[in-house]
């Protein structure tokens, strides 16, 4: 049964590019008033305007998910402004490149700040306002990645595991206490966004010339248009997991077609990937 999202209050976080802003311009095209926040303002303004005029009300909120109080201070403006809170897509998301061995503390703790608490944040802020609107939907994006672990995005993996992870207990804790929150985790395979233009590399990835945007949007086939829309046709089914493009069905199936030898072919393709 389709969501009615006109007149409802949805929060897409990471709004300012890629999936977070093809969500909130279907959002708003759906007539639902929409709280898009980012940490790039200059991004997230060209989302807003890109909205143009709709139904529902649009408003811009430069957020840092990583910070625990600035999301606790968000969600409060939010249900302030719009009183009720039915829809939040928690998406926001950043990557870094390389081996396990080489990343950073300084890496991980930045991505893990972002993917995971993130979406912790974001999930325990809003939640209670959820509850209360009498018809919540959290829908929490985690990855292909966070089905199958490739070489030289463990610590990405790691971060999208963990989101999956969290979002299957939520849903089971909803249920189980009898709340009116639906809980959705995504896992979108190659989507067409910068989220790997912006990526830290390691310096094995850097020193070996590749380029590894060029050869993820050369990969990628879903658009974020694509993307988003699959997403609430997911929520509008009360799908508990949401994949996103055909790769993602097809990564999905490697664990169960071939069990734990299916990590045999990522190394096979990892390897290949370091030759180049």
């Amino acid at each position: 049964m389709a969501v009615d999202y006109l007149a409802k209050t949805a929060v897409v976080t990471g709004a300012g590019s890629g999936i977070g802003r093809a969500l909130s311009i279907e959002l708003a095209r759906r007539g639902a008033n929409v709280a898009a926040s980012d940490i790039d303002q200059a991004g997230l303004e060209e989302t807003i305007r890109l909205c143009g005029p709709v139904a529902g009300q649009v408003e811009p909120y430069v957020v840092d998910m990583s910070d625990r109080a600035a999301v606790w201070a968000h969600a409060d403006e939010v249900a302030g402004t719009f009183s009720a809170v039915h829809l939040v897509v928690n998406n926001a998301g950043v990557a870094v490149v390389g081996t396990i061995e080489e990343t950073a503390f300084e890496d991980i703790d930045w991505l893990l700040g972002v993917n995971l608490y993130g979406v912790i944040h974001g999930t325990k802020a809003f939640l209670p306002h959820l509850i209360a609107s009498g018809d919540g939907h959290l829908v929490n994006i985690s990855s292909v990645f966070g089905l199958v672990a490739p070489a030289f995005s463990g610590v990405y993996a790691t971060s999208k595991f963990a989101v999956a992870g969290f979002t299957e207990a939520l849903r089971q804790e909803m249920i189980i206490g009898g709340h009116p929150v639906s809980v959705h985790a995504v896992h979108p395979g190659g989507i067409k966004t910068d989220i790997v233009r912006h990526a830290r590399l390691g310096p094995s990835t850097r020193d070996s010339g590749r380029d590894p945007a060029r050869e993820f949007v050369r990969l990628a086939r879903t658009s974020a248009k694509k993307a988003a829309r699959r997403i609430l046709a997911g929520v509008d089914a009360g799908r508990p997991r949401i994949l996103v493009g055909p790769d993602a069905y097809l990564i999905a199936a490697l664990p169960r077609l071939f069990g734990a030898r299916y990590s045999g072919l990522l190394t096979w393709a990892g390897r290949q990937i370091g030759r180049r």
